[in-house]
């Protein structure tokens, strides 16, 4: 039981990790200090997925669950859909590099609309 609720937790920061990852930057219109910390984690999400690196946490979280005496994303809310939008099937190397300009893509658009927003004066 402690094994599954573990690897459950896993499973959810790094579905929160990849959600910083993607929509982060909308974080630095109200915390200008976060932005270091998510160009640093928008390089770390661009490098796994260009260079075909596996998370860390994505053992982490399968070696709790065979600890657990789990096989797999069988049951459960959050293994069945949170664990679709982060293992998807048939991800190849192709997929990972247009994941990964998407997230280079999606953190332009947003910085350069929270870096538009602050050079506006307020009224």
């Amino acid at each position: 039981m402690i094994y599954r609720i573990a690897a459950d937790s896993i499973l959810l920061l790094h579905l929160a990790f990849t959600l910083f990852t993607v929509l982060g930057g909308l974080l630095i219109l109200r915390r200008p200090s976060l932005l270091w910390s998510h160009l640093a984690v928008v390089l770390w999400g661009v490098v796994i997925e260009w260079a075909d690196w596996v998370c860390p946490l994505t053992p982490l979280e399968n070696f709790l669950r065979e600890r657990g005496g789990e096989a797999g994303y069988a049951r459960g809310f959050v293994e069945h859909y949170v664990a679709l939008l982060l293992y998807p099937e048939n991800l190849t190397i192709e997929l990972r590099y247009l994941l990964g300009l998407g997230l280079v893509v999606a953190n332009l658009i947003i910085y350069g609309y929270v870096f538009l927003a602050r050079r506006q004066p307020r009224s």
